[in-house]
């Protein structure tokens, strides 16, 4: 009877053993589980927009910046030299232009009495010739009366004289007119130069418009030299000194986001056939191994970079002439939420950790829920 109860323990623990491993397999099976994965974030690069050399440096490596403070601060003397600059040219520019308007209007008033000398000109023309019809009618007359003794030799003289006049008056103002209608021409010709040289009026004239442009410019540019941290963020790999030459458009340190904190799990690609986005997870960083955070499958990745088809010799596909016996599955990115970090919890950009998704978990809201975004830089 001993015996077969020493049969029958034995029996059932190797049951429950197999219980066990299956039921271990088919969690591993159904919830795919990683050892390969990483921490990532946001590391935005500090680049200042200008030039010089830096004379305020307030933070410390590894240090925690709140958005919009001072990150350092490079020599601005010689931008408020370009800012006085341009706000002497504007001031420049706008005497000048009051100078054109000026001129412009001296022009427009030399037209108008050069229009008023044509016009009297011409009244004046008008009014001879009605005086050399008068005349003319006059000598004609004075000259039928002469053979018949009505009238004397010295009245015909004198309308033959008042005619005379009349015709010289004419052609002395038929010159006067020609005169002022070139002199009328002259100042068409310099008021349209004056208007040209002036521009669009107001704040649409060009000249304006460009200075005040260059005083903006110069206004950023002194702006520029206090160089502030987009987001809260950890000061990273910082390398710069007081003193030291900042490059304008070279990054001069990173800035990692707090608030931008993922993990990405590198599954097999034979794992990931039943991940959907929404799908619960489990993350245990190796920093914390006894902290198990909670998150969400956020996305999976729709490519990896491949080895071999490569463009080689003659545009031919590279493709390595060996073949491995046994096949490696790839691994596939799977961007995972963080949905709950515990204040004593510090993560790091590139720590390692794993990652177990429950599939089957996920719900409509959060699959709906779009992709975390780095916040944008104020």
């Amino acid at each position: 009877m001993k015996k077969y109860k020493k049969y029958l323990y034995t029996g059932a623990i190797v049951a429950v053993a197999v219980i066990v491993v299956f039921l271990k397999y088919w969690d591993y099976v159904t919830n795919p589980w990683t050892r390969n994965g990483q921490v990532r974030a946001q590391v935005i690069q500090i680049t200042p927009r200008v030039s010089g050399p830096i004379v305020k440096l307030p933070i410390k490596d590894n240090e925690l910046v709140k958005a919009s403070d001072l990150l350092f601060e490079i020599d601005p003397r010689t931008f408020e030299a370009s800012l006085e600059q341009a706000r002497a040219r504007l001031d420049e520019t706008g005497d000048n232009y009051q100078a054109l308007v000026q001129q412009v209007e001296a022009a427009k008033a030399k037209v108008d009495v050069s229009r008023a000398a044509v016009a009297q000109a011409k009244s004046s023309i008008k009014k001879i010739e009605s005086e050399i019809e008068k005349d003319k009618a006059e000598y004609e007359r004075q000259e039928e009366l002469l053979p018949r003794k009505a009238t004397s030799q010295k009245a015909v003289d004198r309308a033959k004289a008042s005619y005379d006049i009349s015709v010289e008056q004419r052609k002395t103002a038929v010159a006067g007119l020609a005169k002022a209608q070139a002199s009328l021409i002259e100042s068409e010709a310099n008021l349209a130069e004056a208007k040209a040289n002036l521009g669009a009026a107001g704040d649409a004239n060009a000249l304006i418009r460009k200075a005040r442009a260059n005083l903006r410019q110069a206004e950023l540019n002194l702006e520029f030299t206090q160089v502030r941290a987009p987001v809260d963020g950890y000061v990273t790999n910082l390398d710069l000194r007081l003193g030291s030459q900042a490059v304008a458009n070279q990054p001069a340190l990173a800035l990692v986001d707090v608030n931008s904190f993922w993990v990405d799990g590198f599954f097999k690609e034979t794992s990931i056939g039943n991940i959907r986005q929404g799908d619960n997870a489990v993350v245990t960083l190796m920093t914390y191994p006894g902290t198990p955070l909670k998150g969400y499958v956020d996305s999976l990745g729709w490519g990896i970079a491949q080895q071999d088809g490569s463009t080689g010799f003659e545009l031919l596909p590279n493709i390595s002439p060996t073949f491995e016996w046994i096949r490696l599955a790839q691994r596939v990115p799977v961007r995972i939420h963080l949905t709950n970090v515990p204040d004593e919890i510090e993560l790091r950009v590139g720590t390692t950790c794993s990652v177990l998704v429950k599939t089957g978990t996920s719900d409509s809201e959060k699959e709906k829920r779009p992709v975390a975004a780095p916040r944008a830089l104020q």
